[in-house]
């Protein structure tokens, strides 16, 4: 009980879309190396290919994923990041997950049950362009592209190498554990990378860096000497 509500009254007053057609869905529960997410997994496709989507806000969300626009209905939810089968939550300190996980898998559960698609795939270019233009809550906003220009960093002839790399051995690894990692590009020996869902701000995540990625890359790339990782 917090402030004297409930946990169960921070569902309560969340409905879901109404819908005529319904679509059989498991989802299960499991805890990843970051303790304040939490991994979903669903026994169906939420968004194709190779989309990953890390949303930090509703405004984020409500550009193509009503899915995540609803998990940020909830007081408690701070960041959402939907890959394949996966939906991960990032929540704040107010709750601990033994008072919402079961009811949060059931809302996610019950919210596919009514709705076939949990991202519009159409618009998830326009995601793009929003999250690129504006400072979130006051954090860092320093895209791809800006650090790109900021560090005169130019295409070069190990990017390939680098990024079938990261694709064969390290991106399923993290999206097992509810992440994502984007090469962003290689300068003077280092390689630059972005991590997104739960392996953004995991206390571990630097140990994944620097003993899984780095120890990879140097060893099978000579002029790699080091993996460093953009905010």
């Amino acid at each position: 009980m917090i402030a004297g509500v409930t946990c169960d009254s921070n569902f309560k007053h969340l409905k879901k879309p109404m819908a005529s057609k319904k679509f059989p869905t498991t989802v299960y529960a499991e805890m990843t190396p970051n303790p304040a997410t939490m991994k979903f997994v669903v026994d169906r496709k939420l968004v194709s290919g190779l989309h990953q989507l890390d949303f930090h806000n509703v405004k984020e969300a409500m550009v193509c994923s009503p899915l995540a626009a609803e998990l940020f209905n909830f007081p408690f939810v701070v960041g959402v990041f939907i890959s394949g089968e996966i939906v991960s939550v990032t929540k704040d300190e107010s709750l601990g997950w033994e008072m919402i996980v079961m009811q949060l898998r059931e809302y996610i559960r019950e919210w596919l049950v009514d709705n076939e698609f949990a991202v519009e795939e159409d618009k998830i270019s326009e995601l793009s362009e929003l999250v690129g233009g504006i400072d979130q809550e006051g954090k860092s906003a320093l895209s791809i592209d800006k650090l790109i220009e900021s560090e005169n960093i130019s295409p070069s002839e190990y990017d390939e190498q680098i990024g079938e790399l990261l694709n064969e051995y390290v991106r399923p690894a993290v999206e097992q554990d509810g992440g994502a990692i984007d090469f962003v590009g290689f300068k003077d020996g280092v390689v630059y990378v972005q991590l997104r869902g739960a392996c953004s701000g995991c206390p571990s995540s630097t140990e994944t860096l620097k003993g899984g990625i780095e120890t990879l890359l140097t060893s099978k790339i000579e002029s790699v000497s080091e993996v460093v990782s953009i905010a």
